[in-house]
Protein backbone atom coordinates (compact mmCIF):
# COMPACT_ATOMS: atom_id res chain seq x y z
CA UNK A 1 0.00 0.00 0.00
CA UNK A 2 1.39 3.37 -1.09
CA UNK A 3 0.06 6.31 0.92
CA UNK A 4 0.08 10.06 0.20
CA UNK A 5 -0.59 12.34 3.19
CA UNK A 6 -1.66 15.96 2.70
CA UNK A 7 -1.42 18.11 5.82
CA UNK A 8 -1.12 21.79 6.70
CA UNK A 9 0.98 20.99 9.78
CA UNK A 10 3.82 18.52 10.23
CA UNK A 11 7.01 18.04 12.25
CA UNK A 12 8.87 19.96 13.55
CA UNK A 13 5.60 21.78 14.43
CA UNK A 14 4.73 21.05 18.06
CA UNK A 15 0.93 20.66 18.00
CA UNK A 16 -0.83 17.34 18.49
CA UNK A 17 -1.68 16.87 14.80
CA UNK A 18 1.92 17.32 13.64
CA UNK A 19 3.32 15.06 16.34
CA UNK A 20 0.77 12.32 15.62
CA UNK A 21 1.44 12.39 11.87
CA UNK A 22 5.19 12.26 12.45
CA UNK A 23 4.77 9.21 14.66
CA UNK A 24 2.56 7.65 11.98
CA UNK A 25 5.09 8.18 9.18
CA UNK A 26 7.80 6.72 11.45
CA UNK A 27 5.56 3.68 11.88
CA UNK A 28 5.03 3.44 8.11
CA UNK A 29 8.76 3.61 7.48
CA UNK A 30 9.66 1.01 10.10
CA UNK A 31 7.05 -1.37 8.68
CA UNK A 32 8.06 -1.01 5.04
CA UNK A 33 5.18 1.11 3.73
CA UNK A 34 5.90 3.62 0.98
CA UNK A 35 4.57 7.11 1.63
CA UNK A 36 4.78 10.75 0.63
CA UNK A 37 3.91 13.76 2.80
CA UNK A 38 2.88 17.11 1.32
CA UNK A 39 3.20 19.81 4.00
CA UNK A 40 4.15 23.46 4.62
CA UNK A 41 7.80 24.38 4.88
CA UNK A 42 9.24 24.78 8.37
CA UNK A 43 12.17 26.91 9.49
CA UNK A 44 15.55 25.79 8.17
CA UNK A 45 14.05 22.91 6.20
CA UNK A 46 14.44 22.18 2.51
CA UNK A 47 11.38 22.42 0.31
CA UNK A 48 11.78 18.82 -0.77
CA UNK A 49 13.23 15.67 0.79
CA UNK A 50 12.93 12.01 -0.16
CA UNK A 51 9.52 11.43 1.42
CA UNK A 52 8.38 14.93 2.42
CA UNK A 53 7.51 17.67 -0.06
CA UNK A 54 7.21 21.13 1.48
CA UNK A 55 5.74 24.41 0.30
CA UNK A 56 5.99 28.05 1.40
CA UNK A 57 3.20 29.11 3.77
CA UNK A 58 1.60 31.73 5.99
CA UNK A 59 0.21 31.22 9.54
CA UNK A 60 -3.55 30.64 9.89
CA UNK A 61 -4.94 33.42 12.12
CA UNK A 62 -7.01 31.11 14.38
CA UNK A 63 -4.17 28.65 14.83
CA UNK A 64 -0.73 29.91 13.77
CA UNK A 65 0.81 26.43 14.12
CA UNK A 66 -1.46 25.34 11.25
CA UNK A 67 -0.16 26.92 8.06
CA UNK A 68 -1.89 28.20 4.92
CA UNK A 69 0.49 26.79 2.35
CA UNK A 70 0.99 27.80 -1.26
CA UNK A 71 1.46 24.42 -2.96
CA UNK A 72 2.88 24.20 -6.48
CA UNK A 73 0.02 22.31 -8.09
CA UNK A 74 2.02 21.13 -11.09
CA UNK A 75 4.76 19.72 -8.87
CA UNK A 76 2.19 17.95 -6.69
CA UNK A 77 0.50 16.42 -9.72
CA UNK A 78 3.83 15.28 -11.19
CA UNK A 79 4.89 13.67 -7.89
CA UNK A 80 1.54 11.87 -7.51
CA UNK A 81 1.81 10.54 -11.06
CA UNK A 82 5.33 9.29 -10.31
CA UNK A 83 4.49 7.83 -6.90
CA UNK A 84 1.10 6.36 -7.91
CA UNK A 85 -0.43 6.22 -4.40
CA UNK A 86 -3.11 3.67 -3.62
CA UNK A 87 -4.68 6.07 -1.15
CA UNK A 88 -4.67 9.77 -0.24
CA UNK A 89 -5.16 10.86 3.38
CA UNK A 90 -6.06 14.53 3.89
CA UNK A 91 -5.36 15.49 7.50
CA UNK A 92 -6.42 19.16 7.43
CA UNK A 93 -9.06 21.12 5.47
CA UNK A 94 -6.86 24.04 4.37
CA UNK A 95 -4.79 24.70 1.27
CA UNK A 96 -2.72 21.52 1.18
CA UNK A 97 -5.74 19.45 2.20
CA UNK A 98 -7.67 21.07 -0.66
CA UNK A 99 -4.81 20.23 -3.00
CA UNK A 100 -5.02 16.56 -1.97
CA UNK A 101 -8.79 16.56 -2.40
CA UNK A 102 -8.49 18.11 -5.86
CA UNK A 103 -6.03 15.53 -7.16
CA UNK A 104 -7.83 12.60 -5.54
CA UNK A 105 -10.86 13.55 -7.65
CA UNK A 106 -8.88 14.44 -10.78
CA UNK A 107 -6.66 11.32 -10.73
CA UNK A 108 -9.38 9.02 -9.36
CA UNK A 109 -7.40 8.08 -6.23
CA UNK A 110 -9.35 6.75 -3.20
CA UNK A 111 -9.35 9.33 -0.41
CA UNK A 112 -9.87 9.32 3.35
CA UNK A 113 -9.41 12.09 5.89
CA UNK A 114 -9.11 12.94 9.55
CA UNK A 115 -10.78 15.54 11.75
CA UNK A 116 -8.33 16.77 14.38
CA UNK A 117 -9.35 20.27 15.43
CA UNK A 118 -12.72 21.64 16.52
CA UNK A 119 -12.48 25.01 14.80
CA UNK A 120 -16.18 25.69 15.39
CA UNK A 121 -15.57 25.87 19.15
CA UNK A 122 -12.53 28.06 18.56
CA UNK A 123 -14.73 30.73 16.93
CA UNK A 124 -16.41 31.74 20.21
CA UNK A 125 -13.03 32.51 21.79
CA UNK A 126 -12.27 34.99 19.00
CA UNK A 127 -15.79 36.52 18.75
CA UNK A 128 -16.31 34.94 15.33
CA UNK A 129 -19.41 32.85 16.08
CA UNK A 130 -21.15 34.38 13.05
CA UNK A 131 -18.86 32.29 10.83
CA UNK A 132 -20.10 28.98 12.29
CA UNK A 133 -22.76 28.34 9.62
CA UNK A 134 -20.28 28.97 6.80
CA UNK A 135 -17.63 26.82 8.49
CA UNK A 136 -19.91 23.79 8.76
CA UNK A 137 -21.11 24.24 5.18
CA UNK A 138 -17.50 24.19 4.02
CA UNK A 139 -16.64 21.20 6.25
CA UNK A 140 -19.53 19.21 4.75
CA UNK A 141 -18.38 20.03 1.25
CA UNK A 142 -14.75 19.17 2.03
CA UNK A 143 -15.51 15.82 3.69
CA UNK A 144 -18.22 14.65 1.26
CA UNK A 145 -15.90 12.73 -1.11
CA UNK A 146 -14.03 10.94 1.70
CA UNK A 147 -14.51 7.20 2.02
CA UNK A 148 -13.86 7.44 5.77
CA UNK A 149 -13.46 10.27 8.28
CA UNK A 150 -11.15 9.46 11.18
CA UNK A 151 -11.71 11.19 14.52
CA UNK A 152 -9.69 10.78 17.75
CA UNK A 153 -12.52 10.26 20.25
CA UNK A 154 -16.09 9.05 20.72
CA UNK A 155 -17.14 12.53 21.78
CA UNK A 156 -15.93 14.03 18.49
CA UNK A 157 -17.62 11.23 16.54
CA UNK A 158 -20.95 11.95 18.22
CA UNK A 159 -20.56 15.66 17.56
CA UNK A 160 -19.99 15.09 13.84
CA UNK A 161 -22.91 12.65 13.66
CA UNK A 162 -25.16 15.34 15.12
CA UNK A 163 -23.93 17.66 12.37
CA UNK A 164 -24.94 15.15 9.70
CA UNK A 165 -21.60 13.50 8.93
CA UNK A 166 -21.42 9.75 8.32
CA UNK A 167 -18.90 6.94 7.80
CA UNK A 168 -16.90 8.11 10.79
CA UNK A 169 -14.26 5.90 12.38
CA UNK A 170 -12.26 6.23 15.59
CA UNK A 171 -8.53 6.75 15.17
CA UNK A 172 -7.35 7.10 18.76
CA UNK A 173 -4.03 8.24 20.17
CA UNK A 174 -1.29 6.44 22.04
CA UNK A 175 1.47 7.43 24.41
CA UNK A 176 5.14 6.50 24.73
CA UNK A 177 5.19 4.96 28.21
CA UNK A 178 8.95 4.43 28.03
CA UNK A 179 9.36 8.23 27.96
CA UNK A 180 6.34 9.27 30.02
CA UNK A 181 6.71 7.31 33.27
CA UNK A 182 6.61 8.09 37.03
CA UNK A 183 10.26 7.40 37.86
CA UNK A 184 11.88 10.82 37.43
CA UNK A 185 13.85 12.57 40.19
CA UNK A 186 11.75 14.99 42.19
CA UNK A 187 14.69 16.92 43.58
CA UNK A 188 16.09 18.04 40.20
CA UNK A 189 12.87 19.76 39.15
CA UNK A 190 12.55 21.50 42.51
CA UNK A 191 16.11 22.78 42.31
CA UNK A 192 15.80 23.84 38.66
CA UNK A 193 12.69 25.95 39.25
CA UNK A 194 13.39 26.97 42.86
CA UNK A 195 10.28 25.27 44.20
CA UNK A 196 9.82 25.30 47.96
CA UNK A 197 6.06 24.73 48.13
CA UNK A 198 4.68 21.32 49.15
CA UNK A 199 2.67 20.64 45.99
CA UNK A 200 3.34 21.05 42.26
CA UNK A 201 0.43 21.59 39.86
CA UNK A 202 1.05 21.79 36.13
CA UNK A 203 -0.52 22.74 32.82
CA UNK A 204 0.89 21.80 29.42
CA UNK A 205 -0.46 23.19 26.18
CA UNK A 206 -0.80 26.16 23.89
CA UNK A 207 -1.29 29.41 25.79
CA UNK A 208 -4.25 30.71 23.81
CA UNK A 209 -7.89 31.69 24.39
CA UNK A 210 -9.38 28.46 23.00
CA UNK A 211 -7.54 26.48 25.72
CA UNK A 212 -9.53 28.52 28.26
CA UNK A 213 -6.44 30.01 29.84
CA UNK A 214 -8.75 32.53 31.52
CA UNK A 215 -10.28 29.75 33.63
CA UNK A 216 -6.84 28.34 34.43
CA UNK A 217 -5.76 31.69 35.87
CA UNK A 218 -8.98 32.02 37.86
CA UNK A 219 -8.45 28.54 39.32
CA UNK A 220 -4.98 29.52 40.45
CA UNK A 221 -6.01 32.87 41.94
CA UNK A 222 -9.23 31.73 43.66
CA UNK A 223 -7.98 28.78 45.67
CA UNK A 224 -8.24 29.31 49.44
CA UNK A 225 -5.13 31.05 50.76
CA UNK A 226 -4.01 28.17 53.00
CA UNK A 227 -3.99 25.81 49.97
CA UNK A 228 -2.75 28.42 47.48
CA UNK A 229 0.37 29.07 49.56
CA UNK A 230 1.31 25.37 49.44
CA UNK A 231 1.16 25.13 45.62
CA UNK A 232 3.71 25.90 42.93
CA UNK A 233 2.34 26.07 39.38
CA UNK A 234 4.43 25.10 36.34
CA UNK A 235 3.03 26.30 33.01
CA UNK A 236 4.54 24.58 29.97
CA UNK A 237 3.92 25.99 26.51
CA UNK A 238 3.78 29.18 24.52
CA UNK A 239 1.23 31.19 22.58
CA UNK A 240 -0.55 34.51 22.18
CA UNK A 241 -1.90 34.60 25.76
CA UNK A 242 1.47 34.17 27.45
CA UNK A 243 2.29 37.86 27.91
CA UNK A 244 -1.09 38.55 29.54
CA UNK A 245 -0.73 35.48 31.77
CA UNK A 246 2.73 36.51 32.96
CA UNK A 247 1.39 39.93 33.97
CA UNK A 248 -1.42 38.38 36.02
CA UNK A 249 0.60 35.50 37.45
CA UNK A 250 1.32 35.19 41.18
CA UNK A 251 4.83 34.55 42.51
CA UNK A 252 4.17 30.82 42.80
CA UNK A 253 3.72 30.37 39.04
CA UNK A 254 6.65 29.41 36.79
CA UNK A 255 6.52 29.67 32.99
CA UNK A 256 8.80 26.96 31.62
CA UNK A 257 8.25 27.70 27.93
CA UNK A 258 8.00 24.94 25.34
CA UNK A 259 9.43 21.60 26.48
CA UNK A 260 9.56 18.12 25.00
CA UNK A 261 11.17 14.77 25.64
CA UNK A 262 12.44 14.01 29.13
CA UNK A 263 12.23 17.67 30.19
CA UNK A 264 8.48 17.56 29.61
CA UNK A 265 8.03 14.08 31.09
CA UNK A 266 9.81 15.21 34.27
CA UNK A 267 7.28 18.02 34.76
CA UNK A 268 4.35 15.64 34.45
CA UNK A 269 5.93 13.02 36.72
CA UNK A 270 6.77 15.50 39.47
CA UNK A 271 3.35 17.14 39.46
CA UNK A 272 0.90 16.19 42.17
CA UNK A 273 -1.94 17.07 39.80
CA UNK A 274 -2.29 18.06 36.15
CA UNK A 275 -4.90 20.76 35.49
CA UNK A 276 -6.41 21.07 32.02
CA UNK A 277 -9.51 23.30 31.65
CA UNK A 278 -9.57 23.35 27.82
CA UNK A 279 -13.07 22.46 26.53
CA UNK A 280 -12.11 22.42 22.81
CA UNK A 281 -10.02 19.24 22.53
CA UNK A 282 -10.88 16.54 20.01
CA UNK A 283 -8.59 14.26 22.02
CA UNK A 284 -6.14 15.74 24.53
CA UNK A 285 -2.69 14.17 24.05
CA UNK A 286 -1.26 15.99 27.07
CA UNK A 287 -3.89 14.42 29.33
CA UNK A 288 -2.82 10.93 28.30
CA UNK A 289 0.85 11.87 28.75
CA UNK A 290 0.15 13.08 32.29
CA UNK A 291 -1.73 9.87 33.13
CA UNK A 292 1.21 7.83 31.81
CA UNK A 293 3.46 9.44 34.42
CA UNK A 294 1.06 8.46 37.18
CA UNK A 295 -0.34 11.96 37.65
CA UNK A 296 -4.11 12.34 38.17
CA UNK A 297 -5.78 14.88 35.88
CA UNK A 298 -8.50 17.42 36.62
CA UNK A 299 -9.95 18.43 33.27
CA UNK A 300 -12.96 19.93 31.56
CA UNK A 301 -15.90 17.58 31.03
CA UNK A 302 -15.91 18.34 27.32
CA UNK A 303 -14.54 17.11 24.01
CA UNK A 304 -12.09 14.24 23.82
CA UNK A 305 -10.82 14.79 27.36
CA UNK A 306 -14.00 13.29 28.82
CA UNK A 307 -13.19 10.04 26.96
CA UNK A 308 -9.70 9.80 28.53
CA UNK A 309 -10.28 10.66 32.20
CA UNK A 310 -12.16 8.00 34.15
CA UNK A 311 -14.21 10.03 36.64
CA UNK A 312 -13.10 9.50 40.24
CA UNK A 313 -10.73 6.73 39.07
CA UNK A 314 -7.90 8.51 37.21
CA UNK A 315 -9.00 12.08 37.90
CA UNK A 316 -11.97 14.42 37.89
CA UNK A 317 -14.06 15.97 35.13
CA UNK A 318 -15.43 19.43 35.90
CA UNK A 319 -17.99 21.56 34.16
CA UNK A 320 -16.16 23.84 31.70
CA UNK A 321 -15.39 27.29 33.17
CA UNK A 322 -16.64 26.20 36.61
CA UNK A 323 -13.77 27.49 38.76
CA UNK A 324 -15.39 26.33 41.99
CA UNK A 325 -15.67 22.72 40.77
CA UNK A 326 -12.04 22.70 39.68
CA UNK A 327 -10.92 24.12 43.01
CA UNK A 328 -12.98 21.66 45.02
CA UNK A 329 -11.42 18.78 43.06
CA UNK A 330 -7.92 20.19 43.61
CA UNK A 331 -8.46 20.61 47.35
CA UNK A 332 -10.02 17.15 47.71
CA UNK A 333 -7.12 15.38 45.99
CA UNK A 334 -4.36 17.38 47.66
CA UNK A 335 -5.84 16.58 51.05
CA UNK A 336 -6.17 12.85 50.24
CA UNK A 337 -2.71 11.51 49.52
CA UNK A 338 -3.79 7.84 49.45
CA UNK A 339 -6.56 8.55 46.94
CA UNK A 340 -4.20 10.61 44.79
CA UNK A 341 -1.63 7.82 44.83
CA UNK A 342 -4.23 5.18 43.92
CA UNK A 343 -5.51 7.32 41.05
CA UNK A 344 -1.95 7.74 39.79
CA UNK A 345 -1.32 3.99 39.80
CA UNK A 346 -4.58 3.32 37.93
CA UNK A 347 -3.77 6.11 35.45
CA UNK A 348 -0.40 4.52 34.66
CA UNK A 349 -2.02 1.11 34.08
CA UNK A 350 -4.52 2.66 31.69
CA UNK A 351 -1.80 4.49 29.73
CA UNK A 352 0.19 1.27 29.34
CA UNK A 353 -2.74 -0.16 27.34
CA UNK A 354 -2.70 2.73 24.86
CA UNK A 355 0.12 1.73 22.51
CA UNK A 356 0.92 3.60 19.29
CA UNK A 357 1.62 0.39 17.33
CA UNK A 358 -1.84 -0.96 18.05
CA UNK A 359 -3.47 2.33 17.07
CA UNK A 360 -1.51 2.73 13.81
CA UNK A 361 -2.10 -0.89 12.82
CA UNK A 362 -5.81 -0.26 13.31
CA UNK A 363 -5.65 2.77 11.01
CA UNK A 364 -3.83 0.78 8.32
CA UNK A 365 -6.54 -1.89 8.51
CA UNK A 366 -9.15 0.85 7.98
CA UNK A 367 -7.13 2.00 4.94
CA UNK A 368 -7.23 -1.51 3.50
CA UNK A 369 -10.98 -1.75 4.02
CA UNK A 370 -11.42 1.61 2.27
CA UNK A 371 -9.59 0.32 -0.78
CA UNK A 372 -11.97 -2.63 -1.02
CA UNK A 373 -14.98 -0.34 -1.44
CA UNK A 374 -16.24 -0.02 -4.99
CA UNK A 375 -17.91 3.34 -4.59
CA UNK A 376 -17.36 6.41 -2.49
CA UNK A 377 -19.74 6.61 0.47
CA UNK A 378 -21.45 9.97 0.57
CA UNK A 379 -23.79 11.71 2.96
CA UNK A 380 -27.46 10.81 2.80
Amino acid sequence: MRIAIFTDTFAPDVNGVARTLKRFTDHLESNGYEYRVFAPISTNENLFSSHIHRFASLPFFLYPECRLALPNMLQVKAELQRFKPDLIHVATPFNIGLCGLHYAKKLNIPIVGSYHTDFDQYLQYYDLQFLSKFLWKYMHWFHKPLRKIFVPSNETMEQLKRKGFSNIRIWGRGVDCSLFHPNYSNQRIREQYGIKEKYILSYVGRLAPEKDIETLMKICLHLPEEIRNQIHWIIVGDGPSKEEMVKAAPENMTFAGFLNGESLAEIYANSDLFIFPSPTETFGNVVLEALATGTPVIGANSGGVKNIINQEVTGYLCEPKNVEQFNQAIIHLLENHALRQKMGETARKYALSQTWDQIFDGLLKEYEESLLENNHIRYA
